[in-house]
């Protein structure tokens, strides 16, 4: 009988199990609706935070150098540049739905609905709840790459750099998390070379480091593209 009641009492109270809110996703983990921040309740998901913890490991025994340890916190996103109300997530959910955007509570600021064509999937959405905006180069990356130093203004800029975000499927976003195109491939194959020339365009034209692994890695992908 107290097994049974003790079984009710987690079913009820599943939704609210945990304090900061949300429930879990196929991989295992959730994201804080208050913080934003993505982590982990169940294997095998692997938290940014784990993941960005193991990139820095990796670095450390390559000879790389940190000048400081990589936190989320000193890349302010998302901003409102402009003062419309509308911060830096719905201006990309707005620029790549392929329809007009719904807003919530009509008030032009947040985005609701749309459609979106998620180029790393190729899966379509329409519930902006259901997308991330992806760093195309990680702030983690780039924070490995050479920007432990910049200024937090340089750091806020890059975190708000419209041309460095996509409108994403979650799921992919999380398993991407701080990895570049030496680990991680957008499941969408068509989508490959496109990801890779963006990748390398924005780390070169922000001054990051590509170490001769990952620079073997992604000439190798761009030999394959320009063979099609």
């Amino acid at each position: 009988m107290l097994n049974r009641l003790l079984l009710v009492s987690l079913l009820i109270f599943a939704p609210s199990a945990f304090p900061h809110g949300g429930g879990l996703d196929s991989n295992g983990g959730h994201t804080n609706r208050q913080t934003g921040e993505y982590h982990c309740h169940r294997a095998p998901c692997t938290s940014a935070k784990t993941q960005v913890e193991k990139a820095q490991t990796e670095a450390v025994s390559e000879g790389r150098e940190f000048s400081t340890l990589y936190n989320r916190k000193d890349w302010p996103h998302w901003i409102d540049a402009d003062n419309d109300c509308q911060d830096t997530r719905a201006e990309v959910l707005i620029r790549d739905s392929q329809v007009p955007v719904k807003f919530k509570r009509n008030k032009g600021c947040s985005v609701s609905h749309g459609s979106w064509l998620d180029p790393y999937t190729g899966q379509r959405f329409d519930k902006a709840s259901d997308l991330d905006i992806d760093h195309i180069v990680p702030l983690a990356w780039a924070h490995g790459h050479g920007a432990s130093g910049w200024t937090r203004a340089k750091k806020r800029a890059f975190a708000n750099d419209m041309d460095n975000l996509l409108a994403v499927d979650a799921g992919a976003n999380r398993e991407k998390g701080a990895k570049g195109p030496d680990d991680w491939m957008p499941p969408a194959a068509g989508f490959r070379c496109e990801y890779t020339r963006r990748f390398k365009s924005l780390a070169i034209n922000y001054g990051l480091r590509i170490y001769p692994t990952e620079a073997k890695a992604i000439s190798k992908i761009m030999a394959l593209c320009y063979k099609k």
